[in-house]
């Protein structure tokens, strides 16, 4: 049996949240429930529960306020939001799972047995700590996880990205490369379309740093540190079209 608190402002939320489970969970105890941070935050020391399921937006003390409070964070975290909330790429980005209301029964299930397979949670302080800088690409910055900590790089600095196997190599303006032990595709979810583009599966590019584009069969860009990057076949008329041509 694993233990659970809910905390959400909504009343109309919590009660919904609470029946599925009792319905579709049986295995999930649900110790109490929180309308707001604070009242979240004494019920999580007082309880110690295996899951916290956390509204992203409430009045005074948001989830993510309230998470940075928290003394001890050794329990699995599901957010729970109305809408697409503009963090969700940095929920993802740091490994947390979250349920879109009103929330699916089956994703619910799903998440759930997730939780059960992967059992204790050791690791939810450093992921949070990652989330929690991780939202500050709105600020134009981007947190990435290294073996000794966090690394903190502004977007405007990052020319190119590379995809290397189950690794991606960063390229930076003055600094030495970057490799980091997660996929392209993580990067690509995170990064703002606006300044960044793949033109390839294996390349993401800063498109302030083109330098020139080399006509041919999906043709190539250089940037302006000298690396050249292929542009695939499918992606040449987007690319093109991006650029104005």
């Amino acid at each position: 049996m694993m233990t659970a608190i809910i905390i959400d402002d909504e009343a109309k939320g919590r009660l919904a949240l609470r029946q599925k489970l009792k319905d579709y969970c049986p295995d999930v105890q649900l110790l109490g429930e929180a309308e707001d941070g604070e009242e979240g935050l004494r019920m999580i020391a007082q309880h110690q529960p295996d899951i916290v399921f956390l509204d992203i937006e409430m009045p005074r003390m948001n989830g993510f306020e309230m998470l940075v409070q928290l003394p001890r964070k050794n329990f699995h975290l599901l957010f729970t939001t109305a809408y697409d909330h503009y963090a969700i790429k940095a929920i993802r980005f740091s490994a947390f799972d979250y349920l879109l209301k009103p929330v699916d029964i089956e994703e619910l299930k799903g998440a759930i047995a997730k939780i059960r397979q992967e059992g204790r949670q050791d690791n939810t302080g450093e992921r949070i700590e990652t989330l929690a800088h991780n939202l500050l690409t709105s600020l134009n910055k981007i947190a990435i996880p290294s073996m000794n900590g966090l690394l903190f790089f502004d977007l405007q600095d990052i020319v190119h990205i590379e995809a290397q196997s189950n690794y991606t190599v960063f390229s930076f303006v003055n600094r030495p490369r970057l490799t980091v032990s997660k996929t392209l595709k993580e990067f690509e979810e995170l990064l703002p379309a606006d300044l960044f583009f793949r033109p390839h599966h294996s390349h993401i590019i800063n498109l302030k740093y083109i330098k020139k584009y080399i006509k041919g069969d999906g043709g190539q860009i250089e940037l302006q540190n000298g690396e050249l990057v292929d542009v695939s076949r499918k992606k040449k008329d987007e690319f093109l079209r991006l650029i104005g041509l």
